[in-house]
């Protein structure tokens, strides 16, 4: 009998004693150890040099390391799974994008996750707007000099015009499809394997005209290499305010209500603590105020959005309906 309750009280004291540290844990307040920042792309794009400058502040704010963890794959599908898989502590969060959040779901014939319901938004960081861009060589044979020009010349010539993309179903082709959709015009679309190379096609005149990253396309606007004739955003953008809009100058050609642009933000695992949500949002909103913050963002053509995470929440539904009706219209599939 003593035996038996010496051995109870024993397994009673290690249970306590291995207890303690998580229980511990727990009742320190949030963060207490290393937070793992996913990015679902490769370093070196717009959206990981913002998610790297955001971990620098929110490691200031919150006294805790904010380890930027790059996991391309799969059109981002693959890095986004890993946050929606992981525990809903707060400690594994992702810089999510109109790509694994609004077009990928109709995009992908079978998704790992559900954009909504496997997420608890945090906040919206930031929007990029895209451009449309002209080879200028091209612009000068056609006589392309403005988005009027561009639709008349497509309606004369359908057709004999084609568009270079990232890839069936980015960003860029759907922008194109809805403008084709929109305008009522015929061209061609010649796909990519990523922004980069189509960028290149088109510099070296292998394709005519691309709906390109702002941050992207900037400096070979600046340097001549490229024609801008419109961007793609609602409103004008700050990086380029003479610019006027698609739906601006093609009022005219169908093209009203036109609104296309690139955003991305910060979402945890569903079911994450409310107060831990409202710290990450907290810390966001604080380091996108920071002056060198908006800076380095102006450099990539990129526009500082922060929300509440009610309103990031209601804008991925939003953009999720338009995106199914563009990518379900292109016939853009992957399997």
């Amino acid at each position: 009998m003593k035996l038996r309750r010496s051995l109870l009280c024993g397994l009673a004291a290690t249970f306590l004693l291995s207890a303690a540290p998580l229980a511990l844990a727990q009742a320190q307040p949030y963060p207490n150890k290393l937070i793992r920042f996913v990015v679902p792309y490769p370093p070196g794009g717009p959206l990981d040099a913002i998610a790297r400058m955001l971990a620098e502040k929110m490691r200031e704010g919150l006294g805790q390391q904010v380890i930027v963890d790059n996991r391309p794959g799969a059109g981002g599908n693959l890095g986004a799974d890993i946050v929606a898989k992981a525990a809903p502590d707060g400690y594994t969060i992702v810089m999510g994008a109109v790509a694994t959040h609004a077009i990928n779901p109709t995009l992908f014939a079978k998704m790992p996750y559900d954009p909504v319901r496997d997420f608890a938004p945090v906040s919206l960081v930031a929007s990029v707007p895209n451009v449309l861009v002209i080879n200028p060589d091209v612009a000068a044979r056609d006589g392309i000099n403005t988005l009027g020009d561009l639709v008349r010349y497509s309606k004369a010539h359908p057709g004999q015009l084609n568009f270079a993309s990232g890839g069936n179903g980015s960003a860029g082709h759907l922008a194109g499809e809805l403008f084709k959709s929109m305008a009522k015009v015929s061209m061609v679309h010649i796909p990519y394997a990523g922004a980069a190379p189509a960028q290149l096609g088109l510099l070296a005149g292998q394709t005519d005209l691309m709906f390109d990253n702002l941050a992207s396309a900037s400096q070979n606007i600046r340097a001549g290499k490229l024609k801008a004739l419109a961007v793609t955003t609602a409103k004008r953008a700050e990086a380029v305010p003479e610019l006027p809009t698609v739906a601006e100058a093609g009022r005219d050609y169908g093209l009203a209500g036109f609104d296309i642009n690139t955003w991305f933000g910060v979402l945890a695992p569903a079911k994450t603590p409310a107060p831990v949500i409202e710290k990450l949002n907290a810390e966001i909103r604080h380091a996108l105020q920071s002056a060198d913050v908006r800076e380095r963002m102006a450099k990539l053509g990129a526009e500082p959005s922060p929300t509440t995470p009610d309103q990031f929440g209601a804008l991925i539904q939003t953009e999720l309906k338009k995106y199914a009706a563009v990518v379900k219209a292109s016939g853009a599939k992957v399997d």
